[in-house]
């Protein structure tokens, strides 16, 4: 036990961040790394907390939650034999008495949503078809946020679209949706290793000023995965393709799936099932950001003590909650956290507890 805990510390000790002395290289970077500027960061933080694996799991649990109650009774909806989402008995209620385009088969044991004929058989026959009843569901209200992105419907990530659907949309239907989220790192000296921050702009329609990735966005229909990183790159934070693409490393996907609770009535809730692929991306010592396309308010950076610090489920300013997850992967690959810190094999794997295919 004395060996692990000494192993433990010595592969921690190697990101402890250095002395606030040292991150004073330059007064531009010292106001914007501190994170501090608006009362954010912590003092201090130790890596040697025996609470922090555990509130690692609070994190990923919180983005997790899915009642039991409801996981028995989702209803699966398919299209041609394949199944492509999962819905509430309500919400599948709601879509077959919405018109022609969608049905409820009852002739088995369990209930199946379906696409009725009159939806059509191409891809763009069901893409408008769908979009004419989701569209009804914004115009009453019943579908709020919406984007005007479409994003595939598939049985996963390399099969062949189905049809598209709105992204406000998509987690009505339950089915899979993918995004991109990008951990921007900055090497302030040869010890330590910070983390970009963004603040997010309070006129976002989902967890406003909530801190968040540098860039993180959805995957639209028609974006390969790295194109899609360079075009957020430069729409969200001002950074050039050129250095996106000298500093950027894939770095694997993680997966959750939640019940988003009611939408109007009880037991009309949204299955949100997320893949989210994670990129590590390097930035030079002096570059800063800016935000251009008004979601983000500022950035700033912050030590992995700081980021250590925000997974406690008690503090006040906490990160937008999926992003803990590629934020805790990160910490994981990167060896900040030891493979012999207890339940670290428990985090590995339910860094993926949803479906990632």
């Amino acid at each position: 036990r004395q060996k692990r805990a000494a192993t433990h510390a010595a592969m921690l000790r190697r990101h402890r961040p250095a002395a606030a002395s040292s991150r004073t290289a330059t007064a531009r970077h010292t106001s914007a790394t501190t994170g501090r500027g608006d009362g954010d960061g912590p003092s201090s933080w130790s890596w040697y907390q025996p609470s922090l694996v555990d509130h690692m799991l609070y994190r990923i649990r919180e983005v997790n939650d899915v009642p039991y109650d409801v996981r028995q009774s989702l209803v699966d909806f398919a299209v041609s034999g394949r199944v492509l989402g999962r819905v509430t008995p309500k919400v599948a209620e709601r879509l077959s008495s919405s018109g022609p385009v969608f049905e409820l088969s009852t002739g088995t044991n369990k209930p199946t949503l379906t696409l009725s004929n009159a939806a059509g058989t191409t891809v763009e026959q069901r893409t408008r078809s769908v979009a004419s009843v989701m569209e009804r569901f914004r115009d009453e209200g019943y579908i709020t946020g919406w984007r005007d992105e479409l994003y595939p419907v598939a049985e996963s990530f390399d099969s062949p679209p189905t049809f598209l659907i709105e992204r406000a949309a998509a987690s009505l239907l339950g089915v899979l949706e993918y995004g991109v989220h990008i951990n921007g790192l900055c090497e302030v000296n040869e010890n330590e290793t910070r983390m970009w921050m963004a603040r997010r702009s309070k006129t976002k329609s989902k967890f406003p000023g909530f801190l968040d990735h540098i860039v993180a966005g959805g995957q639209p229909a028609g974006l390969s995965l790295m194109d899609n990183v360079v075009k957020e790159c430069a729409e969200e934070a001002g950074i050039p393709p050129e250095i996106t693409r000298r500093g950027i490393r894939p770095a694997g996907a993680i997966s959750y799936e939640t019940y988003e609770g009611a939408l109007k009535n009880r037991g009309e809730g949204a299955m949100s099932r997320v893949v989210l692929f994670c990129f590590d991306l390097t930035l030079p010592g002096d570059f800063v950001p800016t935000a251009v396309d008004g979601e983000v308010e500022s950035f700033f950076t912050w030590s992995l003590e700081e980021i250590g610090a925000s997974m406690d489920p008690e503090y006040n300013n906490p990160i937008k909650p999926n992003c803990y997850l590629v934020i805790i992967d990160y910490l994981l690959r990167s060896g900040a956290i030891s493979p012999d810190s207890p339940k670290y094999l428990e985090v590995l794997r339910t860094l993926r507890s949803g479906t990632c295919s």
